[in-house]
């Protein structure tokens, strides 16, 4: 540990988008809930934990997800009527204290060391904030209560659903050290194959590895492995986070080839730059493409020019390039395709695109 002792709670609601709609319909009450349209080209948004038993989970294939439960209730999402009580759910984490990070609609994190309510503990604090959401909203929450964000994160999920979980100081390594890997935020089926490979199988044993390997076989993420294994992460509770990306991206009516892609990455390309000129008052400097086969692997390209991108036509010209950049073994077919824009600086720190690529 290091830095100056928080005290951070991760409010993460339960099964959110599906607990919504059991709450606005009784009838759907101990059923499974699957959040998603049906068809061949959607995918689950969120799965009642009834549903969850059969193994349905959010972004799969929604086809998939019904072979699983073929008596599960599909609902589709109404993303309105989620933020409306987002918003009513962060109205309540302000009674509690202004450093409030959302992260969706659904979690934050809260930086509770001042005692606004005079509570006396971090734990009596996310107690309290449960309650409140609870009457309020008639929803359930978990939280995570530790002394950093990494910590709090993992501690939430510990006690689902509705419960908590305290990870203090002293117990950060009882906590810590046994946790499977793939625990870690970032370490996904990739990463985490890696890691096996080298051995890795526990938080201990990452914790176990020279710092300097580790940098040199995964570079920065390396050393914030390194970190995170003995429980280190200094990152304050920010209230108004900067969008890291500014993004669209459509599924297609059919599964295309990548050749045929250009006047949708184009068309995306004028939706990203319309909301990064709405949204943002600083500016990009990378061009990001996102693309998903029609078995569901997502494959993403990026690129900084040594100039920002000043146009809608930049930045489709740029995702174009990135788009040749994928090997094209002209079987392959795309379901999906997404544009963004990130690396996000201050206006005059970095001249206009001149020339691409």
């Amino acid at each position: 540990m290091s830095g100056a002792l928080r005290k951070i709670v991760h409010v993460d609601m339960d099964a959110f988008y599906a607990s919504v709609e059991q709450r606005d319909a009784p009838e759907l009450r101990g059923r499974p809930v699957v959040v998603a349209k049906r068809g061949l080209r959607s995918v689950v948004t969120a799965a009642s934990y009834e549903a969850r038993v059969f193994g349905v989970r959010s972004a799969m294939p929604a086809v998939r997800a019904e072979r699983l439960c073929p008596q599960a209730v599909f609902v589709p999402p109404d993303f309105a009527r989620y933020k409306a009580i987002s918003q009513q759910i962060r109205a309540i984490f302000y009674q509690y204290t202004d450093l409030v990070e959302p992260l969706s609609l659904d979690e934050a994190y809260l930086d509770v060391t001042e005692d606004r309510q005079a509570l006396q503990s971090a734990t009596a604090t996310a107690r309290a904030i449960r309650a409140d959401i609870l009457r309020e909203t008639g929803l359930t929450a978990s939280a995570g209560i530790a002394p950093n964000k990494f910590l709090a994160k993992i501690a939430s999920d510990w006690r689902k659903p509705d419960g908590q979980f305290v990870v203090s100081p002293r117990r950060v390594d009882a906590f810590l050290l046994p946790l499977d890997i793939g625990k870690i935020p970032g370490v996904g089926k990739v990463m985490k194959t890696r890691l096996t490979a080298m051995g890795i199988a526990t938080v201990g044993d990452l914790r176990s590895v020279d710092a300097d390997l580790l940098v040199a076989r995964f570079g920065r993420w390396g050393w914030r492995l390194h970190e995170l294994s003995h429980g280190i992460d200094d990152r304050p509770v920010q209230p108004r986070r900067a969008a890291s990306q500014v993004s669209a991206e459509d599924t297609l009516r059919e599964d295309l080839p990548l050749a045929e892609l250009t006047p949708h990455i184009e068309r995306l390309a004028e939706k990203t730059w319309a909301n990064h000129r709405r949204k943002q008052t600083r500016v990009a400097r990378t061009v990001v493409l996102k693309l998903k086969t029609s078995d569901f692997r997502i494959l993403t390209r990026s690129f900084t020019p040594a100039a920002r991108p000043a146009s809608a036509a930049d930045v489709a010209a740029i995702a174009c390039a990135l788009r040749d950049r994928v090997e094209d073994d002209h079987l392959t077919r795309y379901r999906l395709v997404g544009g963004g824009l990130s690396g996000f600086v201050d206006a005059e720190t970095q001249p206009l695109q001149a020339s691409l690529l």
